[in-house]
């Protein structure tokens, strides 16, 4: 056997399901996206451009989902760089893997039922009771924008975290110890070495947070309560409820291609911040 037949024979499994699981299914979506509704819901075969004039409708979706996304995502890297670099830089072998299992800990219970939590503590007899017995009043916090990013930041957040910690930990320490033996302020140190070499884990966990982030169903109808609803929530109302598959696969498509373009972009960013840095490949 050649070696290119070997080649094509090691990539073929995953080619085969890339066609299977991801290009079929992306066809059909775009297919029917031109369809039109049957009488009885369901699709009929046509060729309209009627589904993506429409797509307006749905603006409030659209701009809660390119909203709250990159906002929870960059939200969650405020919050997962400091545990990251305490767990990779400044905690002993000793402490480090209890404390990062206690940051998988969330994953080992459903998110169906970390949302019910944080319902119970957003709601009427949580954070709202605590406040109004201090004086402060009338402050509802569930079935808000502020309770839908409270929950997907506390979702999302280990997925932000383990990239930046994989970077951090493999960042050569003997680095800032020579930083710091030339006089350099530790904001200085952190600004021109740390960061810079942990920029792989941070483009990681914010491509892994964002991409999952606007395809998000779940987190949006609990804590969002119907009122603030993602282009996921709105998929499920088009393909199950209203049984309108064309619309909503001219929705679908639409946010393929806002995915697309955006993370096009981002890669693009991170490929030059990548080229100007000397560094490694970001991704």
């Amino acid at each position: 056997m050649t070696q290119r037949a070997r080649n094509w024979l090691m990539v073929a499994p995953a080619g085969a399901w890339l066609i299977v699981m991801l290009v079929l299914p992306l066809s059909v979506v775009f297919i029917f996206s031109f369809g039109e509704r049957a009488p009885s819901g369901g699709y009929v075969p046509a060729f309209t451009f009627e589904q993506y004039a429409n797509l307006p409708a749905r603006f409030t979706a659209f701009k809660n989902t390119l909203v709250l996304a990159p906002l929870g995502t960059l939200t969650a890297l405020v919050i997962a760089y400091p545990l990251a670099y305490q767990l990779a830089v400044r905690t002993s072998d000793k402490w480090k893997t209890l404390l990062l299992i206690l940051v998988i800990v969330p994953f080992w219970t459903s998110i169906l039922i970390r949302s019910y939590a944080w319902i119970f503590i957003l709601g009427g007899r949580g954070i709202p009771s605590l406040l109004d017995s201090i004086g402060i009043e009338d402050v509802r916090l569930i079935n808000t924008q502020f309770a839908v990013l409270v929950g997907i930041v506390y979702g999302y957040l280990p997925l932000m975290v383990f990239p930046i910690y994989v970077s951090l930990d493999r960042l050569d320490k003997r680095l800032l110890e020579a930083s710091a033996d030339l006089g350099a302020h530790p904001i200085t140190t952190f600004l021109t070495v740390t960061l810079p070499m942990s920029i792989s884990g941070i483009a990681t966990g914010c491509m892994l947070v964002f991409i999952l982030l606007m395809g998000e169903f779940l987190i949006p109808a609990m804590l969002g309560g119907g009122k603030v609803f993602f282009v996921g929530n709105a998929l499920v109302d088009l393909f199950l409820q209203s049984r309108n598959w064309a619309y909503g696969s001219a929705v679908a498509v639409m946010l393929i291609v806002i995915m697309l373009v955006t993370v096009t972009l981002y890669m693009r960013l991170i490929s030059r911040l990548s080229v100007q840095r000397d560094d490694t490949p970001l991704m």
